[in-house]
């Protein structure tokens, strides 16, 4: 049975644009794991006239309906009350939820006084299928009435994406009658649009399993789906399509189910025993950044330096002063010059080093806003990118970031640079 997800996006922060939704964009990209599709993202204020009106509607188009928000301690948190309401339940407090709150408080919070109010978070929808919250108070849940499956979770995304993944996923697998695997093939170096095209044959022609194109910042992904009565026999259905996919796309593919550049560079550094250093300028520090917020990665990352001024790329990183002075800071040479400093300063095997005019406005050198040059020190071989990434200072700074790292991970296993 196909099913048909909307996504219920409570809060009034949502609505005046004080907290960005991305709770429903990753519960989103996590449905389409499960081959649910979702038609419809709703945001509704902490209003109980409008979230039931709400409620109704999706009852009409929808048959899972997931809330998100709205079951906090206060007052204005109404969610499980007008979901209670709409499908007939009656709302009553779980004893085990309620010490489990009150020993949340008191072991992760060590907040001494804990107010009655509190209770109203142990208050959940007679016979429902409970999603214990262990990342805070409020507890999730499920339950299934008038043909539809109603989950409700908590708003904080920390605590709602790692509910849905653990507690959630599990629930909407066991509505499927065979088993529904995904893997995802990530590309850097080709757009979105030129990947489906390359791809559009093969899309054209699928059924089971399929293949759909997504794109991500600065990179894009394609996600390829199968089901089968079991697991292993969907992971027999994709393996000759994922492969046909890395052939026909080559060497930008960087990894299947990877999740980022940094993490399949961080991997190839440890597979291959090698080290890294970073000198930065327009990314500021863009690249450590990334390579540190994995776990581990003092194994491999020795350190680096962010340096902005002119002043320091010569003091700290031994960038001549008469190559400044002839061609300014951002060109393919002060880029080498960073990258073999840092190299040199921390005895890495492999450095990078990036210059570049970020924006929105050039550096009055006369250079346009978006060029940046990207040098890599491999172990005494030097490479290095011109690189033309627009006007947006975001994107530039991702570009930018992503290029140093499709570099390394490149020269790593041996593709041209």
């Amino acid at each position: 049975m196909k099913h048909i997800a909307e996504i219920v996006s409570v809060g009034t922060e949502i609505l005046l644009g004080n907290i960005v939704n991305t709770d429903a964009r990753d519960i989103s990209q996590m449905l389409s794991e499960l081959g649910i599709n979702v038609y419809y993202h709703t945001v509704v204020g902490d209003n109980p006239e409008r979230l039931s009106q709400v409620v109704g509607i999706a009852k009409s188009r929808a048959d899972i309906i997931i809330t998100t928000g709205g079951l906090g301690p206060t007052c204005d948190d109404l969610t499980k009350q007008i979901l209670a309401e709409s499908f007939g339940k009656k709302l009553v407090l779980n004893e085990e939820e309620a010490e489990f709150i009150k020993s949340y408080f008191e072991k992760a919070i060590r907040r001494k006084t804990f107010t009655q109010n509190n209770m109203r978070q142990a208050m959940l929808p007679e016979g429902c299928t409970i999603f214990r919250n262990h990342w805070g108070t409020a507890p999730g849940c499920a339950f299934e009435a008038d043909g539809v499956h109603v989950l409700m979770l908590p708003g904080p995304p920390r605590e709602c994406i790692t509910m849905f993944r653990s507690c959630a996923m599990p629930y909407l697998r066991s509505l499927s009658d065979g088993e529904i695997v995904s893997h995802n093939v990530h590309v850097f170096g080709l757009g979105e649009s030129a990947m489906e095209d390359k791809l559009h044959e093969m899309m054209e022609n699928m059924q089971n399993p399929t293949v759909a194109p997504y794109a991500k910042e600065g990179e894009c992904f394609t996600r390829v789906t199968a089901k089968a009565a079991t697991a292993e026999e969907a992971e027999a259905l994709m393996k000759p399509i994922i492969k046909d996919i890395c052939e026909i796309l080559g060497p930008v593919v960087y990894g299947i189910d990877t999740g980022s550049l940094e993490k399949t560079v961080f991997d190839l550094l440890k597979e291959k025993g090698k080290t890294l250093a970073t000198a930065e300028s327009c990314t500021g520090g863009l690249v450590s950044s990334r390579l540190t917020s994995i776990p581990g990665s003092s194994e491999v990352f020795l350190g680096g330096v962010a340096a902005y001024s002119n002043e320091s790329k010569i003091a700290l990183l031994g960038v001549k002063p008469e190559t400044i002075a002839a061609n300014g800071a951002v060109c393919r040479d002060v880029a080498i010059q960073m990258a073999t400093g840092i190299r040199e300063k921390l005895n890495s095997d492999i450095s990078i080093g990036i210059t570049g005019i970020a924006g929105p406005s050039s550096d009055g050198s006369g250079k346009e806003v978006g060029l940046v040059y990207v040098a890599m020190n491999a172990e005494g071989n030097v490479h290095c990118r011109c690189l033309h990434l627009g006007s947006e200072r975001f994107r530039v700074r991702t570009a930018a970031a992503n290029n140093a790292l499709d570099m390394i991970r490149r020269y790593l296993t041996g593709l041209d640079i």
